[in-house]
């Protein structure tokens, strides 16, 4: 699955949710490869209590970090799936 590209400005201050709808917190960056371009993390401010019972990777700065590859849509949100997590 290849999502349309977006210009960076477009996904950062987005919600991020599950395709269920349970709400994340807000898309504050975005991690790559530099030397490939690959996306490799959306790191998400103001994590919600659920976003903190999901065992995800932090940042040293206590920052959600979620896989790139778990997002399904970008649009008016940021749709991850959560199998995808595990």
């Amino acid at each position: 699955m290849t999502l349309d590209k977006k210009p960076l400005k477009d996904i950062i201050g987005k919600l991020v949710v599950t395709k269920e709808g349970k709400r994340l917190g807000i898309v504050k960056d975005i991690t790559f490869e530099t030397r490939t371009g690959e996306l490799i993390q959306v790191i998400v401010r103001d994590p919600t209590p659920y976003t903190r019972n999901l065992n995800l990777e932090t940042s040293p700065s206590k920052e959600i970090l979620i896989p790139y590859n778990t997002i399904i849509a970008i649009g008016d949100f940021v749709v991850i799936s959560e199998e995808d997590l595990v």
